[in-house]
């Protein structure tokens, strides 16, 4: 069947879901909407959502680290957030809505309301902590709009998780100054009071972050949160307080080593990690650890090294994410290769894990888009590539895109 034939089977299929599920199973109140026709893009989600999601579930499940509140601290959008909180609570309670924001993860990290609407959205922990990404939670905004990256919006029984049906979300991503996905704002309420000015609204709001990250908003930061972002996946960068660090390569060899490793270094061990079997004194080894501390306001303990400030790292979030299984996220955040010009054995040690462990969760994957998005970033991997050909149906115009990759590698 070709791809065309299989969509439309597909929503053909979903649509006969969508009117079962109005009469039957929808939240007390949720409209009719006869004759509603799915989109492309709800009904895809739909189908790659049923692999992972129970429409039944009452509630978003948890972020796995419990650390949200140290997430959101060391957020960029903390501070244009922060900037513009009046005119979202504003927006929030004049309408009737909670306002939230995620990472770009899916897990919201702050939301606002009227009592009455927050205390609605916390029963299906619409709410700091909640996972919104679509294998945790199916169809609906949030997810829909880090995906695409364009706004989106999800109504009533378009939702997957039937304890949605009475909501209708709109959402728009938050794109940052090299045009990444930050994350996302979406303003929900009852379907009742849906609005045709909504959107507009949203994609207001949104330009207005845009423009405090382009300008570099500051962001308070309470003591404890993590000020310190370390970016060592296909880069090397580190920033304090928003204030890039002048750390040489060596430094930023000792800075990820700590920040994979939270309970510290043996001073013998560290060394082995950074220099191997090369004869280098020990003041040249700790006059690098003394440049570290000082560029981290003394951040770095001196019997046992380790850590004494909290730190945000890319790799360390790669490997949270595939602890609790979402592959997802780790492919959004896997951008290269550990450190990729370094050749401390320590890490490359952990270099090599990091490849290791995210082609693994690419190949026991059932679906094609983790071995697409892959086999991107690894045209040689013939392994990756069969295993996107094994998932894609035969009609999927995909399959030209892994098979001429396929035939490159091998």
């Amino acid at each position: 069947m070709s791809r065309s034939g299989d969509l439309a089977q597909r929503r053909a299929t979903l649509e006969d879901e969508w009117s079962r599920l109005i009469p039957h199973l929808k939240a007390p109140g949720t409209p009719p909407r006869t004759g509603h026709v799915l989109s492309d893009e709800v009904t895809e989600s739909w189908a790659r959502s049923l692999a992972s999601v129970d429409p039944a579930r009452a509630s978003a499940p948890e972020t796995g680290d419990g650390a949200v509140h140290h997430r959101w601290s060391g957020s960029p959008l903390r501070g244009p957030v922060d900037a513009l909180a009046h005119e979202l609570r504003s927006v929030a309670d004049d309408a009737g809505f909670v306002t939230a924001v995620t990472d770009a993860s899916g897990t919201i990290l702050w939301t606002c309301g009227g009592r009455t609407m927050r205390r609605r959205a916390e029963q299906v922990n619409f709410a700091p902590g909640g996972r919104w990404d679509e294998q945790a939670m199916g169809t609906n905004a949030l997810s829909l709009a880090l995906r695409t990256g364009r706004p989106s919006t999800v109504f009533s029984a378009e939702h997957l998780v039937t304890a949605l049906h009475g909501w209708v979300c709109y959402c728009a991503p938050v794109h940052g100054p090299d045009g990444s996905v930050l994350g996302v704002l979406d303003l929900s309420t009852t379907w009742d009071r849906s609005h045709p000015l909504a959107m507009a609204t949203v994609r207001g709001l949104v330009s207005a972050i845009e423009a405090g990250l382009r300008a570099g908003a500051p962001s308070p930061v309470p003591a404890g949160a993590p000020t310190l972002r370390l970016t060592c996946l296909g880069a090397e960068n580190a920033v304090r307080a928003g204030t890039r660090l002048g750390l040489r390569p060596r430094q930023l060899e000792i800075l990820t080593l700590l920040a994979l490793e939270p309970e510290g270094y043996a001073p013998e061990r560290l060394r082995e990690s950074l220099y191997g079997d090369r004869p280098v004194t020990a003041s040249t080894f700790k006059a690098e650890i003394s440049h570290l501390r000082r560029a981290l306001g003394g951040g770095v303990a001196t019997r046992r090294y380790a850590l004494t400030v909290p730190v945000s790292c890319d790799a360390v979030d790669v490997l949270r994410a595939l602890r609790i299984g979402e592959v997802d996220t780790a492919l959004r955040l896997y951008r290269g290769p550990l450190l990729p010009r370094s050749q401390a054995p320590g890490i490359e040690e952990w270099r090599t894990h990091l490849e290791v462990a995210v082609r693994e969760a690419v190949l026991t994957s059932e679906r094609p888009e983790h071995a697409l998005l892959y086999g991107e970033r690894a045209p040689y991997d013939a392994e990756v590539h069969q295993h996107a050909l094994h998932l894609l149906d035969p009609g999927d115009a995909r399959r030209a895109i892994a098979a001429g990759r396929l035939a490159c590698a091998l």
